[in-house]
């Protein structure tokens, strides 16, 4: 069935895992506890996981677990409000946190996936990791780099002028030639709640506006929910205000790790929030890999997510 999404099952397991700093990552398995291990990053930084996700993944043959990253989702502590503690959220953070459920899950290798910023944690995480690492299917591709940043809060004003400047309109003045996400992360953490109210709908907005290039691209309605906005533009800009907590160029630097481990790397053509070349880069760096360009996506959209399924498919080890 690769040339589809599966139907949508049910958790056969699920918990909270504690890992550091007083924090509990929500995580669940679907599928059969007897097939191939797979694990799956969500978006955002921020989205958390879905049930839709769930749908990559034959339940016939895969042991897929999802989780929600730190701060999100059904994790706790929520990044929702000026109180949360930031501090203990970091890339480092997430790579640790999904080792750990590997070993809580006594997983011993895995097929690791990923979506949009779940690449770039996922690259991280293969990097540091890659003895756990089976192979590996991304879509969206991203890095999580300084340029990619600046192109998604600033360059891309050229594509849509009229939505940027409502979009840098919510930063004082002062700040407008500066770190965007630096900006908007202050004003998440005003002490006002109408602040943080305003910020949050402005960051999401633009969010909704730099994907919307896509075919049959519709607003995406989780950004009405002011509980999901709060989360995920909290998120959103503390990691992207701190480069993703990367080095420069660390992923593409680091690519030589990932020697050996078979890829598949879906990117759609008429994805502008993410442009083409990142994966071009990324497939390039990674012998045997295997990038997939579709023409009638962007990030997301038309056969995305049955291209994602085909490959995760590709890797059954049954």
């Amino acid at each position: 069935m690769g040339d589809a999404l599966y139907p949508a099952v049910e958790p056969y397991e699920s918990g909270l895992l504690d890992v550091s700093d007083g924090h509990r990552v929500y995580w669940e398995t679907v599928g059969t506890p007897t097939g191939t291990p797979v694990v799956y990053l969500h978006g955002g930084p921020g989205s958390g996981s879905t049930a839709g996700a769930r749908r990559y993944f034959d339940p016939t043959a895969f042991r897929a677990v999802l989780f929600d990253q730190r701060g999100c989702g059904r994790s706790t502590p929520l990044a929702d409000g000026p109180d949360y503690d930031l501090g203990s959220n970091t890339t480092a953070h997430l790579v640790d946190d999904i080792e750990r459920l590997r070993e809580h899950l006594g997983i011993e290798r895995w097929i690791v996936t990923g979506v949009s910023w779940g690449v770039s944690l996922g690259l991280a995480y293969a990097q540091k990791c890659p003895e756990q690492v089976i192979a590996a299917v991304f879509g969206a591709v991203t890095t999580g780099s300084r340029r990619e940043i600046d192109w998604i809060t600033r360059a891309m004003g050229r594509v849509f002028p009229q939505q940027w400047e409502q979009f840098v309109a919510a930063v004082p003045d002062s700040e407008r030639a500066g770190n965007l996400p630096a900006a908007y992360a202050r004003l998440l953490a005003d002490p006002d709640p109408e602040v943080r109210r305003t910020a949050a709908m402005r960051w999401c907005a633009w969010e909704d506006t730099h994907v919307s290039l896509m075919p049959g691209w519709q607003p995406n309605p989780r950004y009405d929910d002011p509980a999901f906005r709060s989360v995920f533009a909290r998120l959103v800009t503390h990691y992207w205000s701190h480069d993703c907590f990367l080095a420069p160029n660390e992923i593409l630097d680091g690519m030589g790790a990932l020697a050996g481990i078979p890829a598949i790397l879906v990117h759609g053509r008429y994805d502008v929030s993410g442009p083409l070349d990142t994966a071009w880069e990324i497939a390039r760096a990674w012998p045997g890999s295997q990038l997939v360009v579709l023409d009638d996506a962007g990030h997301g959209g038309e056969g995305f997510a049955a291209a994602v399924t085909a490959a995760v498919d590709s890797f059954n080890a049954s």
